[in-house]
């Protein structure tokens, strides 16, 4: 092996290192399932991680203006897309996931819906100052929102899993919408309190609940239907998940399988809360995500 080949392989081993960094950082659910892919898929998916992480670090920045976000974003796929044309890059995030998506033949267009889906939740400064108000007035309204920031997830991950059925796409489509809404649930406080609230305006008022309760803590008498329905609504979209799973390569069932089982495992979580999620974030324990880790292991080794 060339001194130059040498070099190059360093150089993308150690932005991969990188990569599997961010996410084992910051992953806090979704590395679980990274750690049964073989490593050649979960250096990919550290990836477009590390890719999505740094978009949403742009579009959160509060030392910015939302236009100043929206530029950056804007400059920051630019700067992706130069790499990919010219091969050429010191970014070690561009460096791995350029290479991942070569190999694996992800869409440009999925990663720049990926950027966008982030850019959603930057808005315009309100009159008022502070942060504006963010309400999606239908279902259908957010759920062009939960597509961009969590079913194009979804559609770049099936072609890391490898899969050759297109019904994959429509079923990673919806496993995305379920995710993503169960996000939703779990948030419905701190989003609030961030003028953020991503149930639909159509529901609180069939529900009877403003958009201030949801921030003060709303009587949970009057929160639970609400969030009951939310929760049923996520219940039908995670249907998906079984139908996915026979689609796509064998030597990445287990990963998906143990994403499944942890997200519907919180879903689960605060069912059994009886939809408190005001009192304190509803999440699994390390101990239980060791424990599917452990099953997804076992049908690893199957």
């Amino acid at each position: 092996m060339s001194t130059t080949v040498q070099h190059a392989t360093l150089r993308l081993n150690t932005a991969y290192s990188v990569c599997r960094h961010i996410a084992r950082s910051s992953a806090k659910n979704f590395y679980y399932g990274f750690l049964l892919l073989p490593a050649r898929k979960r250096n990919a998916l550290s990836a477009v991680y590390a890719f999505m992480r740094h978009a949403d670090d742009l579009s959160d920045d509060p030392g910015m203006t939302p236009a100043e976000r929206r530029q950056k974003l804007a400059e920051f796929v630019e700067s992706y897309r130069r790499s990919l044309e010219t091969g050429s890059t010191d970014d070690p995030v561009f460096l791995a996931l350029r290479d991942s998506q070569l190999h694996y033949n992800i869409p440009m267009e999925l990663l720049e819906l990926l950027v966008a889906g982030t850019g959603m939740d930057v808005r315009d400064e309100s009159p008022e100052g502070g942060e504006p108000l963010v309400v999606y007035p239908t279902f259908d309204d957010l759920y062009a929102y939960c597509y961009h920031v969590a079913s194009v997830v979804g559609l770049v991950c099936i072609h890391i899993f490898g899969y050759r059925d297109p019904a994959a796409e429509q079923y990673a489509e919806q496993l995305g919408i379920a995710f993503q809404l169960t996000n939703i649930l779990r948030d419905v406080k701190e989003d609030a309190q961030m003028a953020r609230v991503y149930l639909p305006q159509e529901d609180l008022q069939r529900f009877g609940v403003t958009v201030e309760e949801l921030g003060a803590g709303v009587p949970m008498d009057k929160l639970r239907p609400l969030l009951a329905f939310q929760a049923e609504r996520a219940r039908h979209f995670y249907l998906a998940a079984d139908r996915l799973l026979p689609l796509i390569d064998e030597r990445s069932q287990p990963a998906l399988w143990a994403m499944v089982e942890i997200y519907r495992g919180i879903l689960d979580r605060i069912e059994q809360k009886n939809f408190d999620v005001y009192t304190e974030r509803v999440r699994l324990t390390a101990g239980e995500k060791l424990k599917i880790l452990a099953r997804g292991f076992g049908k690893r080794l199957l």
